[in-house]
């Protein structure tokens, strides 16, 4: 089990996916996604394996809840900066997005 200590060094913010490519070197179906987290954190790349599931105009302007304080690690040639939060399987992932309009960089809680 994670305590609560564990999981509050966790921190997850709100970004805005500005632009999204497709991750071509990808064993598995990937996008690479730049997302935007407001002044205080500013622009990351975050690789994430949804395209099976989301198309680019889906993506492009929504926006998810990542964590941002993990190392980065490189996938492919391309190092991810985050990672993007999603529920479900491959085929059928749900992509965890705030109800309502919150600012780029918001934290979760």
């Amino acid at each position: 089990m994670v305590n609560l200590d564990a999981f509050s060094e966790m921190d997850i913010r709100i970004g805005k996916i500005i632009s999204v490519e497709d991750h071509e070197k990808a064993r598995k179906p990937m996008y690479k996604l730049s997302v935007d987290f407001g002044p205080e954190i500013g622009l990351r790349t975050i690789v994430a394996g949804v395209k099976g599931d989301y198309t680019k105009e889906d993506l492009n302007g929504m926006k998810v809840a990542c964590i941002v304080n993990l190392e980065p690690k490189t996938i492919a040639g391309i190092e991810s900066q985050g990672m993007m939060l999603a529920a479900g399987e491959t085929g059928n992932v749900s992509i965890l997005v705030p109800n309502r309009d919150v600012a780029e960089g918001t934290r979760v809680h």
